[in-house]
């Protein structure tokens, strides 16, 4: 499978499961999931496209974009539908996926700079 077609897979996989309310099992490990979910997406999206600094730093805004672009998209469902399938736009949320997106650049960037050349 293509790493353009795998990556609009992830995106559609990832703005579904953004966009239906998380299960009450899950809501007290919210903040959690987030940092988890942008932790693992900075990782497979330089896994397939980091080849440089300046690509990990790209990925790194596209993700934030991203994560804020969702928060809106959940709060704006619930008036386009007239029924509420999900939460408000979280600022809280907005800074888990940011805190997601740091770890992964703090052993990222080391490793960029530390891998031995091929």
């Amino acid at each position: 499978m293509p790493k353009t077609l795998l990556t609009i897979l992830a995106i559609i996989l990832s703005v579904i499961g953004f966009m239906i309310k998380l299960p009450s099992v899950f809501h007290h490990y919210d903040k959690e999931l987030h940092v988890a979910f942008y932790f693992l997406a900075a990782g497979f999206l330089n896994i397939l496209y980091g080849k440089n600094l300046t690509t990990h730093i790209f990925i790194f805004f596209v993700l934030l974009g991203f994560g804020i672009a969702i928060e809106y998209a959940q709060a704006y469902s619930n008036i386009l539908l007239h029924k509420r399938i999900h939460g408000r736009f979280d600022i809280e949320d907005v800074k888990a996926n940011t805190k997601g997106l740091i770890a992964f650049s703090v052993l990222w960037i080391p490793y960029f700079f530390l891998k031995p050349s091929r």
